[in-house]
């Protein structure tokens, strides 16, 4: 029982420190200018405007990347979430050149363990389980703890019958640590598995970009997919693509405008949209559970 007192104790501790991070001026948080301007039209916008239109742009319409912890903000009711799996670590350093020092630099300037950001929820009164990728890290790249940290998250999900959301945004499975980065796609792969045995809903929610290994893997395998809008999507590259068929491929290829003509994808969600359709579908999933 003492064994089992420590680790809730220590857990408690985990998400006391997330709150602290939360609610201070942490790093994972873009410091508030006066203007903000947009990336591709170049127009100009008052920083509190930008963030009432969940950073998407009012002249031109271009979705601009979120932080973890920002979706969370615009996802989540108030003070619900609850991060789990901080701690989760790689076991055998990398002897790629320089990845170490490129590490441990990410972490102390975004605030986050790794490329990935797991926790447990309310949206709308409905708990939930989630996986929220960063691409500040690395891209949002998948390697051993990142696939950790899914995997465990989605085990999570299914001992508590818990229905599960994840957030992907990555550039693929993460080369500087070899085949333990292609291995998660496996090993996430059979985790939703074992969800998707016990009747339990995924919702796979994909965000620019979600490319590579990640796209071959969890990504594609939710039973419900949505999307934002303007998002790559896609395996390989397309000019890879293109020189391997011989063919031209269309303008669109690999977005999610393309995806959902192609029935790739069940929805193009608008970002001011996205709390309220995973409400309902949160709702509607609850109604099928009864």
């Amino acid at each position: 029982m003492n064994s089992i007192f420590k680790e809730r104790k220590d857990r408690l501790q985990v998400f006391k420190e997330y709150r602290e991070r939360l609610t201070s001026k942490p790093k994972n948080r873009i410091e508030n200018p006066s203007t903000w301007q947009c990336n591709k039209c170049q127009s100009e916008f008052p920083y509190q405007e930008i963030e009432k239109n969940f950073f998407v742009c009012p002249h031109c319409q271009h979705v601009h990347a979120l932080t973890a912890i920002q979706r969370i903000d615009y996802l989540c009711d108030k003070d619900s979430f609850i991060e789990t799996f901080h701690s989760v670590r790689r076991l055998k350093k990398s002897e790629f050149p320089g990845y170490e020092i490129k590490i441990k630099k990410l972490q102390e300037t975004t605030q986050l363990s790794e490329a990935v950001l797991t926790g447990v929820a309310r949206i709308g009164s409905y708990r939930a389980a989630l996986c929220i990728m960063d691409n500040r890290f690395m891209m949002g790249s998948m390697g051993e703890v990142v696939g950790e940290k899914i995997t465990r998250q989605i085990e999570y999900a299914t001992r508590k019958k818990l229905p599960l959301i994840i957030f992907s945004c990555s550039g693929g499975a993460r080369m500087q640590e070899g085949i333990l980065s292609l291995v998660q796609m496996a090993k996430t792969s059979a985790a939703l598995a074992k969800h998707d045995e016990e009747g339990l809903l995924y919702i796979s929610y994909l965000t620019h970009p979600t490319t590579g290994g990640v796209s071959a893997s969890f990504a594609m395998l939710g039973d419900i997919q949505l999307s934002e809008p303007q998002c790559l999507i896609g395996f390989a590259g397309k000019r890879v693509i293109q020189s391997t068929v011989n063919e031209k491929l269309p303008d669109d290829f690999q977005t999610a405008e393309f995806l959902e003509k192609k029935g790739f994808l069940d929805q193009i969600v608008e970002r001011e949209n996205m709390r309220s359709t995973l409400i309902q579908l949160l709702k509607i999933h609850e109604r099928g559970k009864k």
